[in-house]
Order: structure tokens, then sequence, then C-alpha cells
């Protein structure tokens, strides 16, 4: 019955994950919709796009962080 449960909670995890690729594809179509209507401006547009490097420069420098064994070893020795 465990095993049972935990491979239908697996096969939901999937699922839901399927689903926020699927959503995340649609974002572009979306935001040049959006541009096309009017309803997005250049500076909105930048904006994201700034925010977004952003959160993403962020995220490669916690990845950097997270493992101090191999920071130790990215030092620079001159």
């Amino acid at each position: 019955m465990a095993v049972a449960l935990e491979q239908e909670m697996v096969a939901r995890v999937q699922e839901m994950r399927a689903k926020v690729v699927q959503s995340e594809a649609e974002v572009p179509l979306a935001m040049a919709d959006a541009l096309k209507s009017g309803n997005l401006g250049v500076m909105d547009y930048m904006n994201i796009q700034n925010i977004t490097a952003d959160t993403d420069m962020r995220g490669s420098i916690s990845k950097i962080s997270d493992n101090p064994k191999d920071n130790n070893n990215n030092n620079h020795n001159n």
C-alpha cells in the first residue's frame, strides 16, 4: 500500500513539473502578444529582462557559495 502511494505521489510530481514546463513555454508568447497589443511597454520588457538576469546571476552565485570545498579550490594563486 505504501509503495503504491509513493509511486502515485511520484507520478503527481511529474505531472506538476510537466504543467510548469508547459506554462513557462507560454510566457514568451504571452509577452509578445502583450507587446503587440500595447499592454506591455518596451521599458517594462527591459525591466523584466533585467530582473531575470539579476535572478540568474544571484542563482549562479549561490550555487558557487553552496559548496565551500569547491570554493577553496577556485582561489586565484598569483
